[in-house]
């Protein structure tokens, strides 16, 4: 049985966030649990109109943002059905099978950051090149969120719709208890440009508050803030799987592992029961946070944690999360389908995108848009939040994705480092298993 990714995790776990105090969502409601595609076909008034077909995973908030209604008022000859299937590790394989079979595709389909590296060095033979799509502009997107949507060939498959940006979530109560400075600006020099400042802040917190919460929820969540920051991973430029040899993985394991051996986490797994009910019960000072993760704090945590809670910047800019729209080759309408998806990434809507739902543009050009340069959330103590993650995703490298990337991530926190940080394992125990896990995975 094929283990839930962290992003599968982040759409089954967000089913229940509310509306934001500032208007903004990240809820993730089901859409519906038809098949990942579903042909285009002409509809409406006996072929008047084309009907343009979109397959997600979970709540995508295409939809749920009003963007289908916008563009088939702008063009009354275009019908736009979406056919969603809950968990993206039961869309993503079926996805593939009909990409093999050319056959049962949506004329736009979704991709997730953790498969679009496989998309683009085995799948692109199979995609529209979107960089020749009519409204798609590279110089507004992020670089290093181009890079991830384009083959080693040049073609590029995929627009991004939304990033991941990552901000450090703290509460300023605790912050004050001990003894440390409350006010965002601040706290994010405590750390600025080094994660083991960001260690060194939590043995501060524990010297002075001993015996109460932990200062961060989960070793795990280091790690995976960490690697997030590093342009070079788990794998190098020739595709060769290089994290048991990459110093900057390594460094990642080591800080991620001396929160845990030093007492500094709650020992908490994210995205389940325990970790929900840790915000709830204020048991941990920080949590590495992107930006769509702000509405399941707030869900969670509560009205206790309104004005408690606030987001600082990391100590260096890293990403969790993000998606992309690929086109078909097999479609029947694709010159109709890249267009909405060049119209769905452009900046305008994806400023609406994230004012509606939380999604940060992967649009640098949406950046200085009202609805995004302005964000403040209430909940956070009306951080600024487009500025905040405008900065963290601007200075995010480009990172090089490999096709087993999650496989990878998944098992070096899932196995690797809850053996030390649950178990009660040596960091190299940890790292030992995480490994065999990881090779085991490879070789299938």
């Amino acid at each position: 049985m094929r283990t839930r990714t962290h992003m599968s995790r982040r759409f089954a776990a967000l089913a229940a966030v509310v509306a934001l105090g500032t208007g903004l969502l990240a809820g993730c409601a089901d859409d519906g649990k038809d098949q990942a595609g579903g042909g285009s076909s002409g509809g409406g008034g006996g072929g008047a109109k084309t009907t343009l077909t979109v397959g997600v995973f979970g709540a995508f908030g295409l939809k749920e943002a009003g963007l289908y209604d916008a563009y088939m008022k702008l063009h009354p000859d275009i019908a736009i059905k979406q056919t969603s299937i809950e968990r993206n590790e039961n869309y993503y394989p079926q996805l593939l099978t009909h990409l093999g079979s050319g056959s049962g595709l949506a004329d736009i389909q979704a991709v997730e950051v953790s498969n679009i590296a496989e998309i683009t060095s085995t799948q692109s033979g199979k995609l529209e090149d979107l960089s020749k799509a009519s409204g798609v502009n590279k110089d507004d997107f992020l670089p290093w969120k181009w890079a991830e949507g384009t083959a080693k060939d040049g073609k590029t498959v995929g627009l991004g719709t939304d990033t991941g940006p990552t901000g450090i979530c703290y509460r300023k109560d605790l912050f004050a208890k001990a003894g440390l400075p409350t006010d965002r600006d601040a706290v994010g020099k405590l750390w600025a440009g080094d994660w083991n400042k960001y260690l060194d802040v939590g043995r501060q917190f524990k010297a002075k508050v001993p015996s109460g919460p932990a200062f961060v929820d989960s070793a795990s969540g280091v790690l995976n803030s960490i690697t997030g920051s590093s342009a070079i991973r788990y794998y190098d430029a020739d595709g060769k799987v290089v994290y048991k040899d990459n110093p900057a993985v390594k460094q990642a394991w080591d800080t991620a592992t001396a929160f845990a051996a030093g007492g500094l986490t709650a020992k908490l797994q994210q995205f389940q029961p325990t970790w929900d009910q840790g915000f709830a019960n204020a048991s941990f000072a920080t949590v590495s946070c992107p930006a769509w993760m702000l509405g399941y704090i707030q869900d969670k945590a509560g009205a206790a944690g309104k004005d408690q809670w606030d987001v600082a910047a990391a100590p260096k800019p890293s990403n969790w999360g993000g998606s992309f729209l690929t086109v078909p080759s097999a479609g029947k309408h694709k010159a109709e389908a890249a267009k909405l998806a060049a119209w769905l990434t452009a900046p305008a809507q994806q400023a609406v995108l994230f004012e509606k739902r939380g999604s940060f543009p992967s649009a640098k050009a949406a950046y200085g848009l009202p609805a995004v340069a302005n964000a403040k959330h209430a909940y956070f103590g009306n951080a600024p939040i487009g500025q905040i993650f405008a900065q963290a995703a601007e200075g995010t490298p480009v990172q090089i994705l490999g096709p087993k990337d999650q496989i990878i991530q998944q098992n070096l926190t899932d196995i690797g480092m809850l053996q030390v940080e649950q178990k009660g394992k040596s960091p190299q125990q940890g790292w030992e298993a995480a490994v065999k896990a990881i090779d085991n995975a490879l070789d299938q």
